[in-house]
């Protein structure tokens, strides 16, 4: 073989290498620096109490399980690399079944997902609920959004646009540059 035809091989050989993906489990510095493939949901109690621990807002996505557009939801929204992304970063992210007669925990009561659910006057499904750090209901965001406006919502919400009094319309107008009243 020509010795400058096996040399352009085995470059090509080791270019091809180095660009395919690790197998699963090659090594933990690999992967630790890959986005979750999925939105890492927690439980209410457990989603709360690691809000206040880091300050984060919370995320809950009010569901049950025969909705359609809540799956609907889990497949074209929060599959989304960048909502994913924008999710592990900025917000603790909970799961609250709204048929549920799971215990949970608020305010210094003890209740159930499905009287949580009531409580903050959930109706339809999906619902998103937005949480303070502390617990401290913000607003709730009924129905199915999709994930462009979505990602604009949780932008909204998580830099804090809302606690200052911006419009979600001045928001979405004047993006980074949205008057503060």
């Amino acid at each position: 073989m020509n010795r400058n035809r096996s040399g352009a091989t085995f470059a090509l050989i080791l270019l091809l290498a180095a660009s395919a993906p690790a197998p699963a489990g090659a090594g933990a510095q690999a992967g630790a620096a890959a986005a979750p493939k999925t939105v890492q949901w927690r439980g209410w109690d457990a989603g709360l109490k690691e809000a206040a621990a880091t300050g984060r807002p919370v995320l809950v996505d009010v569901y049950t399980d025969w909705c359609g557009w809540c799956r609907r939801m889990e497949r074209d929204v929060y599959a989304r690399d960048d909502v994913r992304e924008y999710l592990s970063r900025r917000y603790v992210t909970v799961k609250l079944d709204a048929e549920s007669a799971r215990a949970a925990n608020y305010q210094d009561r003890r209740t159930t997902e499905q009287a949580l659910a009531a409580r903050f006057h959930v109706s339809g499904y999906p619902t998103t609920i937005f949480l303070k750090p502390t617990g401290e209901h913000l607003v709730n965001v009924p129905g199915y959004v999709a994930a462009d406006r979505f990602l604009s919502l949780l932008r909204y919400v998580g830099d804090g646009y809302l606690e200052r009094g911006v419009t979600f319309d001045e928001f979405e107008k004047h993006g980074a540059e949205a008057p503060s009243h």
